[in-house]
């Protein structure tokens, strides 16, 4: 039973979406603690992909602190509405996850450490939701950027399951999926808790560490 509030916990229809809006939403700002641009075109021959792990505002804060990545957003992604706002995202009707884009140099930052700090970050194992925050927009999900990603992401889900399981938890219920649109969120959400400190955050973890090697054969 999902109680009060459960509807928030399914996904829409599509056809029961909300229907966005034309206009695209780019940031008018640098990155606050990296000092670059938001936008990932503007870091030629970087890597990129895409985490949901909860709120963004503490999922972002994981990550862009890690030596190769060049810089981070927080935005929308896996849903039905086009160019979304918070607060329409927050209604459950658009289908969207709260989303980290990850801009990584990929000689100096391996997709799979990455990873880890996506699986050991969050409890992956919640549903719709991740602590006290409810509803399909704090679901956990990994877009890949293309087949290789893909691959990566499912064999590492493999990996952490088993991990996982062995420590009493239940089903990993990540979204493992090629990614399809982004859409940034306002500027006033982009590195939330590098402007307000003592923000918000809600992420929890189950304090099982992701296995070494997550690509290896398992033995």
């Amino acid at each position: 039973m999902l109680g009060i509030g459960g509807w928030k916990q399914r996904m829409p229809r599509r056809e029961d979406a909300l229907p966005g809006h034309d206009e695209v939403r780019l940031p008018g700002d640098r990155h606050a603690v990296l000092g670059g641009s938001l936008l990932a075109d503007d870091h030629p021959g970087a890597a990129r992909a895409w985490f949901a792990m909860g709120c963004y505002w503490g999922a972002e804060r994981k990550f862009w602190s890690v030596p190769g990545v060049l810089t981070t957003a927080v935005g929308f992604a896996g849903g039905y509405t086009r160019n979304p706002s918070y607060h329409e995202v927050c209604t459950g009707m658009t289908g969207h996850a709260e989303t980290v884009l990850v801009v990584f140099d990929p000689a100096r930052v391996a997709f799979d450490t990455l990873l880890t700090i996506f699986w050991e970050g969050h409890d992956p194992t919640q549903g719709m939701r991740q602590g006290n925050d409810v509803g399909t927009q704090y679901r956990s999900a990994i877009y890949a950027a293309d087949a290789v990603q893909l691959a990566a992401a499912e064999a590492s889900a493999q990996r952490y399951q088993a991990a996982l399981a062995h420590a009493g938890f239940g089903a990993i219920t990540t979204e493992v999926a090629l990614a399809g649109p982004f859409y940034y969120a306002e500027d006033a959400h982009q590195q939330y808790l590098a402007k307000t400190p003592h923000g918000y955050c809600g992420l929890g973890s189950t304090g099982v560490s992701c296995p070494a090697g997550v690509l290896a054969a398992a033995p």
